[in-house]
């Protein structure tokens, strides 16, 4: 856990498996594969991402990936941070969806940087590292 740097935003993982050569998978290789992970959050949008397109192919390849990656569990400490951040948010008239304000309580709490092409969504979220790995 002390190497960690980096949670991966769902379409960076997806990514990864649509272009498993691309952008994503060098940065990733660059930063080190012990410095990645990602939120069950991202597990879960995942899945049912895979079991929404009813492709066995994309399945395997989304648990495969799965596999090789870190998933991190949305432990004591996510919910306070997320109550706080969703009040911030809320306050702020800039709301981001349910499952974003999830992952970015979920990095703030970690101190892990976000990678996701969702940058403007989550600069929203006071606090939280943002890093667009999706661009070349």
């Amino acid at each position: 856990m002390d190497s960690l740097r980096y949670l991966l935003d769902t379409n960076a993982p997806s990514e990864v498996v649509k272009q498993p050569a691309g952008v994503v998978a060098r940065r990733i290789a660059a930063a080190g594969e012990d410095s990645i992970c990602t939120s069950i959050v991202v597990a879960c949008e995942l899945r049912y991402g895979a079991v929404k397109k009813g492709s066995s192919v994309l399945n395997e390849k989304i648990e495969q990936m799965l596999s090789d990656i870190e998933i991190l569990p949305l432990d004591e400490g996510v919910d306070r941070r997320y109550a706080d951040l969703r009040m911030q948010i809320e306050q702020a008239g800039q709301p981001i969806s349910a499952h974003d304000m999830l992952i970015a309580a979920h990095a703030l709490t970690l101190g892990l940087t976000v990678v996701t092409a969702n940058v403007r969504e989550f600069r929203r979220a006071p606090g939280p590292a943002v890093e667009n790995w999706l661009e070349p």
